[in-house]
């Protein structure tokens, strides 16, 4: 039996409401601090498979075009969604963000690696997860 769904595939990606929001959508969405500098946009988001809650956000910030962009995991708990920005907001300044822990395009991290989570969180203030 084939489901009456068919063919209307893309539709989720499309679809958002008050409080939710399709992953697909997060992707590009401008990051501000508390003083409404942009920080940069989130590049990916890290989803734990157990929980299904979003563990951290991966900015990318800095480059020009896409090009020398830097990649910085902060835990999801530190971003609010601001309807006036149509972004999110960190309690996070460029130099703070400059100094948090980062990777570049072609060398990510092994996000199996504990001691990796560990630097984001410790840098953070955030708990730490068990991954």
């Amino acid at each position: 039996m084939q489901s009456s769904n068919r063919g209307r595939e893309g539709d989720a990606s499309r679809s958002e409401t008050r409080t939710l929001i399709a992953a697909s959508k997060v992707e590009g969405t401008a990051v501000y601090n508390r003083q409404g500098e942009a920080l940069g946009s989130v590049y990916d988001v890290m989803i734990d498979k157990r929980s299904g809650d979003v563990a951290y956000a991966v900015m990318s910030f800095g480059g020009f075009l896409g090009i020398g962009n830097s990649y910085h995991p902060v835990p999801w708990s530190m971003l609010d969604y601001d309807e006036s920005q149509s972004g999110y907001v960190v309690d996070v300044n460029k130099e703070m963000l400059e100094k948090a822990p980062t990777f570049v395009q072609g060398q990510e991290p092994s996000w199996a690696d504990h001691s990796y989570v560990r630097q984001i969180d410790d840098y953070y203030g955030s708990s730490h997860r068990s991954l």
